[in-house]
């Protein structure tokens, strides 16, 4: 096994034979890190899915998971999607920038798919080769989503922090292994 998504290169080489695996140390890009990898530093082969399915939202709504705000409350992204697809409104997840350049029965699949890739639990989710299948081909009946992981309100004050942060730099301690 070989993560590759939530991690952005820091992976560590694992036999072909694993399906499965637990650090002593996380490391990653929060906001791409399944809720099992970020909380008990267990991941799989459906963490790279949740990371993808976070890009997949990215994507569709022009907008960062970790920096995203909204005037009515205080989700992140997957928790934004999470409530217009459960209201019914799920398009209104997609960047004005492309409203109307695809047939919007695509755009609420891909949004289902981005949903059903960032359940909470790692058995809910699809492999990442169902996944493709449904990206390809429109006769592969999806299943409803289930909620996201890190679906849970921010508190005021953590979301105007973010929102000041945006435009920071980070330093990045080296430390040996």
């Amino acid at each position: 096994m070989n993560p590759k998504v939530s991690d952005f290169g820091l992976a560590r080489a694992f036999g072909g034979d694993q399906s499965s695996a637990k650090t002593r140390r996380v490391v990653g890009t929060y906001g791409y890190m399944s809720p099992e990898y970020a909380i008990d530093g267990r991941f799989s082969i459906k963490s790279d899915v949740f990371s993808f399915g976070v890009m997949v939202l990215e994507i569709l709504s022009g907008k960062s998971n970790r920096r995203f705000h909204h005037p009515d409350h205080y989700f992140n992204l997957l928790g934004h999607a999470w409530t217009l697809w459960t209201e019914g409104k799920a398009c209104e997840l997609l960047d004005p920038l492309v409203d109307g350049s695809f047939p919007m029965s695509e755009v609420l699949r891909c949004i289902q798919i981005g949903l059903l890739c960032v359940q909470k639990y790692p058995e809910d989710r699809p492999t990442m080769s169902t996944v493709l299948l449904m990206l390809i081909s429109e006769t592969i009946l999806l299943s409803q989503p289930k909620e996201p992981g890190f679906y849970i309100e921010r508190k005021t004050s953590d979301a105007n922090y973010m929102l000041a942060q945006s435009n920071e730099m980070t330093i990045s301690q080296l430390e040996a292994r």
